[in-house]
């Protein structure tokens, strides 16, 4: 792990007093990234976002970020990771904000649910309309998207998608959604809201060259379960193909497959 004015600490070492805004209220930014041979991938697109949440969030922004996350990604020596950044306000009154850089293992299980696709349920979700509520913004205070990937699990199923309650589908708790009808995918604006997903951007531009038109709009749960393929992305989970939605069954589908292999040929360009 490297912290901001310490350079790297032991995993074991605290690093953050008990009174930092972002423990005491949630109030902190973060960036997840997926290495590839040693290489974050799109690391300028992440550090952007971040700068954005941290502006939303009134936290100033340091210098050099990217330091700290080759020192971290140095110490590791492993070439497929996760890198995560965190930027908390620190004490309330302090002299200014605490950057962080964490390395972390891949899950393990993340080619075996990409070869048999997951299933998603449909749960409420607000559209982040007005600016307070921080639409777009990627912060910690994420307790309401891990409660809706258990609430997932319990009823059976292993992700979420959050829907509005005029039944506009949004984004999952921590990915886009996307899903096909003939040669044209169909994912939602970020004039809803929602997080402007990283990976969600590389599709953007790789979907005209597999063969694929995109509409990004305001669309309802019934065009989801209307279309022939559905699959969600994001950083570290990738293209990650959806088998059901409220157990509507769908076949895994040639956009899915093609997205993964241009997603897997940008990072390694």
């Amino acid at each position: 792990m490297a912290v901001g004015g310490r350079g790297l600490v032991p995993v074991d070492e605290p690093v953050l007093l008990a009174d930092d805004e972002a423990l005491l209220r949630g109030r902190a930014a973060f960036e997840t990234a997926r290495v590839y041979g040693g290489r974050p991938f799109r690391l300028a697109d992440h550090l952007a976002r971040m700068r954005a949440s941290s502006e939303r969030l009134a936290i100033r922004f340091p210098d050099r970020f990217e330091d700290l996350a080759a020192q971290a990604l140095a110490a590791a020596g492993e070439p497929d990771v996760v890198l995560r950044l965190y930027l908390t306000p620190g004490r309330e009154g302090a002299d200014g904000p605490v950057p962080l850089a964490l390395v972390s293992s891949l899950p393990n299980d993340l080619e075996e649910r990409r070869a048999r696709g997951i299933s998603v349920i449909s749960l409420l979700g607000v559209r982040a309309e007005a600016p307070w509520l921080l639409g777009g913004v990627k912060s910690t205070s994420y307790a309401v998207n891990m409660a809706a990937e258990a609430e997932a699990r319990a009823r059976g199923a292993d992700d979420a998608v959050f829907v509005g309650d005029d039944g506009v589908v949004l984004e999952g708790p921590v990915t886009n959604v996307w899903w096909r009808s003939g040669d044209t995918l169909f994912t939602p604006s970020l004039d809803l809201g929602i997080l402007a997903g990283v990976t969600r951007a590389v599709l953007l531009e790789a979907a005209p060259e597999v063969g694929f038109e995109v509409a990004e709009g305001t669309f309802r749960l019934t065009d989801l379960l209307d279309a022939e393929e559905a699959f969600t992305s994001s950083s570290v989970r990738e293209v990650m193909p959806v088998v059901a939605v409220d157990g509507r069954p769908f076949e895994r589908g040639p956009a899915a497959v093609a997205l993964q292999a241009a997603l897997r040929a940008a990072a390694a360009a």
